[in-house]
Parts: structure tokens; C-alpha cells; sequence
């Protein structure tokens, strides 16, 4: 059974990144190793966490004929099959730690700058390159795969930075990106996943994720300054990546 307070803040992180489109997986795993999770056990509940937050949005994005699917499709072309194969790369302790808390800090970096206001102009403007966008899908899921996150904390700041498209439409991408990569994720990591992994547990934090989840994504966007919470979530990102790297580099450096 898990701690009361791990359950109040998997609510917590839900209803925060379920505000900005994100799944809060990196934020998952950084309260479970806090806890001495094991590795496999908290990569399993971060995804699955991740796909109860982003579903529901995902399926509204996609009625609401938010999702582009010709620059979605090459984005995760190749983040699947490499979200796969990341998740099956065994990593000792240490070495899985030090690349979460350097992941989670280049997360806060991105999340903290301010994106300017970008006109329909300016995104019509901007040259696709289905090459680019497919490593970049690529590169963001075979890393995701490796740390057990779903990926849109990495390829929302990177899409809002070179004007891909509307924010909205980049909101709706990180979503579906991060359920398709949470799910391949999943599938890759299959075989590592203990056979005593206390799902009485799992079941608790996945409720407690599509509670906040939910609330996130109907009180969230219409409540609360964008930025604000963007940089509320870099922030707590950032402790958490040093928290990380601080007890696991150390190692290494002794």
C-alpha cells in the first residue's frame, strides 16, 4: 500500500500537467524513487499513470480536429519503434538516475522560456521537414523509452521554439505523442516488469492520477496563467532533476 502522501501528490502532479497538456510522467517517477521504487515497478506505473492523464485529452483534441495528422505522423513514425526499443535498454541504478535528473533539468530549462505569440502566418511560413521531425520524434522517444516518461515535456518547448504550429495544435500533439510513446513504452518493457509488482498499488495511483488528470483538464486551461503553471512545473521539474543527480552522481564521483 502506498503512502497517503505519494497518493495526494500523484493528484497533485496530474491535475498540474493535465492543465498543460503534459502527462506528468518524469514527476511520477521522480516522487516513486524518493520512495525506493524499484526501477521497473516505477517506470510501469509512471506510463500507465501517464495514459489515464493524456487519454481523455487526446480524444478531445482529436473531435475537436486539433491533431494535423500529416506533421503528427512523422513525429511518431519513429518515436514508437525507438520508445520501444529504449524501454528494453538495461541501465544499472546509478547510470538510469543520472540520465532521469539530467533529462528532468533540460525539461525544466525548456518549459521555463517564455514562447512569444505565434500568428497563423508565421506557422503557414514555417518549411516542414518530415526528416527533422522524424528524428526529433525519434531521438525525444528512444529516451523517453529508456527513463519511463512519455516525452511531450521534451517536444512541446521544441515545437513552440521553432513555430511549428499553434500552441493548441502543439498541445494536441504532445498528447497523442505521449499516449503513443506511453503505450509502446509499456510493450517494450514488458518482460522487466516484476512478477510480485503489488497492483492494489498501481490501482490507487492510477485513480488518484485520473481524478487530478480530469480536474486538470477542465479547470486548468480556463483558471489558471499558462505560464504560470509552465513555470511552477519547471521548477518542481528542476529539484526533483538535482534531487536525482545530486544522490546518484554522487556515487560515481566517490
Amino acid at each position: 500500500m502506498p503512502h497517503w502522501e505519494i497518493i495526494l501528490f500523484f493528484l497533485i502532479i496530474a491535475f498540474v500537467y493535465a492543465s498543460v497538456g503534459f502527462g506528468g510522467g518524469s514527476s511520477y517517477i521522480a516522487v516513486l524513487a524518493i520512495y525506493n521504487y524499484p526501477i521497473p515497478e516505477l517506470k510501469l506505473i509512471a506510463l500507465i499513470c501517464n495514459i489515464i492523464v493524456v487519454t481523455g485529452g487526446t480524444i478531445i483534441f482529436i473531435k475537436n480536429k486539433q491533431v494535423d495528422w500529416k506533421k503528427v505522423i512523422p513525429l511518431v513514425t519513429l518515436s514508437v519503434p525507438l520508445a520501444f526499443l529504449g524501454a528494453k535498454v538495461k541501465l544499472t541504478q546509478d547510470s538510469f538516475f543520472i540520465i532521469l535528473g539530467f533529462s528532468l533539468i533540460v525539461a525544466a530549462i525548456l518549459l521555463w522560456i517564455k514562447f512569444r505569440f505565434v500568428s497563423e502566418q508565421e506557422v503557414v511560413a514555417h518549411k516542414i521537414s518530415y526528416l527533422r521531425d522524424g528524428l526529433l520524434g525519434g531521438a525525444i522517444g528512444f529516451l523517453s523509452g529508456m527513463v519511463g516518461i512519455g516525452g511531450g515535456i521534451f517536444l512541446s518547448p521544441v515545437l513552440n521554439l521553432t513555430k511549428w504550429d499553434m500552441p493548441k495544435r502543439i498541445a494536441a500533439t504532445a498528447s497523442f505523442f505521449i499516449l503513443v510513446n506511453s503505450v509502446a513504452g509499456i510493450a517494450g518493457q514488458q518482460s522487466a516488469v516484476p512478477a510480485d509488482i503489488n497492483y492494489a498499488t498501481v490501482g490507487l495511483l492510477c485513480g488518484a492520477v485520473f481524478v487530478g488528470g480530469q480536474l486538470g483538464a477542465r479547470f486548468g486551461t480556463a483558471r489558471f496563467d499558462q505560464l504560470l503553471i509552465r513555470r511552477i512545473t519547471a521548477i518542481v521539474v528542476f529539484v526533483a532533476g538535482a534531487d536525482v543527480l545530486l544522490k546518484h552522481l554522487g556515487v560515481h564521483l566517490h
